[in-house]
């Protein structure tokens, strides 16, 4: 999924930036039925901090309005930015989270993820 670490940075006010290259494929053809109407999906960065047990960051997200578009894959950069709240991030292990809620014509939203582990980002900033 992490193909490339652009840049990582520290922001004037002392938060941890990084820009990802990312490449994201999926198959939720599976998500569709006759009462789907479409699937909200998003990829989040998610890992630990001296404040938090989980921290959530969103990097990517998409609507899939159809069973002919549930099956892709995109290469792009984060498209929100990947900031940490302090200078947490340096060396930090991190998992990528590939959500998705199935938004149905009538009834109750359905959500569910694959975690994708084993992920760090460099020791310095570069």
């Amino acid at each position: 999924m992490v193909l490339n670490i652009n840049w990582f940075q520290k922001q004037p006010n002392g938060n941890d930036e990084v820009s990802l290259t990312l490449n994201i494929s999926a198959d939720l053809q599976s998500m569709f039925t006759w009462n789907t109407k479409q699937v909200f999906v998003f990829l989040a960065a998610e890992y630990e901090s001296p404040q938090n047990s989980l921290n959530q960051v969103s990097l990517w997200d998409g609507i899939i309005p159809s069973k002919e578009d549930a099956k892709f894959s995109i290469h792009t950069t984060n498209k929100y930015r990947f900031v940490d709240q302090g200078n947490n991030l340096r060396g930090k292990a991190f998992n990528l989270t590939l959500h998705w809620h199935v938004m149905p014509k009538t009834g109750k939203m359905f959500a569910d993820k694959i975690v994708m582990t084993g992920y760090r980002l460099p020791e310095d900033y570069r």
